[in-house]
């Protein structure tokens, strides 16, 4: 068995893992890797294997990161079923198709610079059409339940905390008549983390592949987080404000609606309307009500003792229509408008930010990390101006920071996952982090023990 570290090596984006056993392989994950243009174009339409001699993808979450380059394995000729569980296969329909958009707008925009200097046209890297053909391969497989993708492998989902549908992958090789085991833990969540069922440590496995994305630094808690989040919109509503929140549209905004349905609920805060405005959050709100069954004991409890659902309570809209999202910057605080994206570079949340950042009244509220060069940087980093659409914005708005709300397992957390292996691996690769959390991670484990962790580079081929 080998195994092509093919992405999300010594980097956070692009995960993509090919096995190779029995003469067959399989690709854990087919995300895209994420940065400037520049960088990412030729990157992502150009693949280290032949897509046709792909036998299955097996998917750990829907997050563009993992999933969002399968539209062009697809178009580039794989033909094998997709696996992953149902929620990750519904979700993934609405987000292959939005990254499909996205794509077709930039190349479009790229390609009017391109004409102007005489340049040939680009295609965009995927269509909806390839979205929409990736998406038929979809083949959902429930937690706990052992498939066999090809002969000689058997694979399992389980639990992986991180959004909905979220799973770790255990691959089970009989080849020439050795039995190996692999773990690869997709992205892996937190215990305490709303809505989001806990995850489970791997055991009894050869092999781990894990991230690292946080693995030099502890989060505060999500009841810490809850807290602070609870002190802002207080602060806000109190002074007639509105707060104005930009999230990733799958899982950060979910989080935050239960949060206010749990503060109101409660009666911690007084009724305020809140308003979700993003089409995609809306979509992946209500496919997270399709799933109750994926939520923790604890939202579950919730929901039965309150009577009415996680993610719907008296005074929570969600808005779809361009009118209606509109409309909203012409209605009075207190309120609250959650929005994407989640880094503030694109779609309703600009036009809600220029409308309300030179209010003193108004907060507002990163919940997130923020990538360097954003305007969700700018604003983490107190800029007195913000450009939006061209246009210089005086910031007179409280910008507050949560930073307990991460999906992504801490350090703490991410040295339980190893030690769970402790005695059984062979070997543990990190993926998914950038170096100097890696370093500071691979340190912390050779302390507690935990040997032959090794921290592989783009292409490298492991063989186990």
């Amino acid at each position: 068995m080998k195994i092509f570290f093919n992405g999300a090596a010594r980097t956070v984006t692009g995960s993509q893992h090919l096995i190779e056993a029995n003469g067959h392989k399989l690709l854990l994950d087919c995300g895209l890797f994420q940065g400037k243009r520049s960088d990412t174009y030729e990157r992502n339409r150009d693949f280290a294997y032949d897509p046709k001699s792909i036998d299955a993808v097996i998917l750990s979450h829907a997050h563009i990161d993992h999933s969002g380059n399968l539209p062009n394995l697809v178009k580039s000729g794989f033909t094998g079923p997709i696996y992953a569980t149902p929620p990750t296969a519904t979700l993934g329909e609405i987000m292959l198709m939005d990254s499909a958009h996205i794509h077709e707008y930039d190349a479009e925009y790229v390609n009017k610079k391109r004409s102007r200097r005489g340049e040939p046209p680009i295609e965009p890297l995927y269509t909806k059409r390839d979205a929409a053909d990736a998406i038929e391969r979809y083949y959902p497989v429930k937690y706990n339940q052992p498939f066999s993708p090809v002969s000689g492998v058997t694979v399992t989902f389980y639990e992986a905390g991180h959004i909905l549908g979220s799973a770790a992958i255990r691959l089970d090789v009989v080849e020439n008549g050795d039995r190996k085991s692999l773990w690869f833990s997709g992205d892996i969540g937190r215990g305490e983390l709303p809505l989001i069922a806990d995850p489970v440590l791997p055991n009894d496995v050869d092999y781990l592949v894990m991230e690292c994305t946080y693995g030099d630094m502890e989060h505060f808690t999500v009841e810490q987080a809850y807290e602070q989040f609870k002190l802002v919109v207080k602060k806000t509503f109190d002074r007639g404000g509105k707060v104005i929140i930009p999230a990733f549209a799958v899982g950060r905004t979910q989080e935050i609606v239960y949060f206010m349905n749990r503060m109101i609920t409660t009666g911690e805060i007084s009724p305020v309307p809140v308003y979700v405005d993003s089409p995609l959050a809306v979509e992946a709100s209500r496919i997270f009500t399709q799933y109750p069954e994926y939520f923790d004991k604890e939202t579950n409890e919730f929901i039965r003792q309150h009577k009415h659902q996680a993610l719907d309570f008296p005074g929570l809209t969600y808005v779809s229509s361009v009118d209606e999202s509109k409309s909203l910057n012409d209605k009075k605080g207190p309120m609250m408008i959650i929005s994407a994206s989640g880094m503030a570079e694109n779609g309703r949340i600009l036009h809600h930010l220029k409308n309300n950042i030179e209010n003193p009244r108004n907060s507002v509220l990163i919940v997130g990390w923020q990538a360097p060069d954003t305007l969700g940087r700018r604003l983490v980093e107190g800029v007195d101006q913000l450009r939006i659409y061209g246009q210089l914005y005086d910031r007179r708005a409280d910008v507050e920071i949560i930073t307990g709300l991460s999906a992504h397992a801490g350090q703490k957390a991410l040295l339980e996952y190893a030690n769970a292996v402790k005695d059984r691996a062979k070997k543990i690769f990190l993926v998914h982090g950038e170096e100097d959390a890696a370093t500071v991670f691979m340190a912390l484990l050779k302390e507690k023990g935990i040997e032959n962790i090794i921290y592989p580079q783009l292409q490298d081929v492991a063989e186990l």
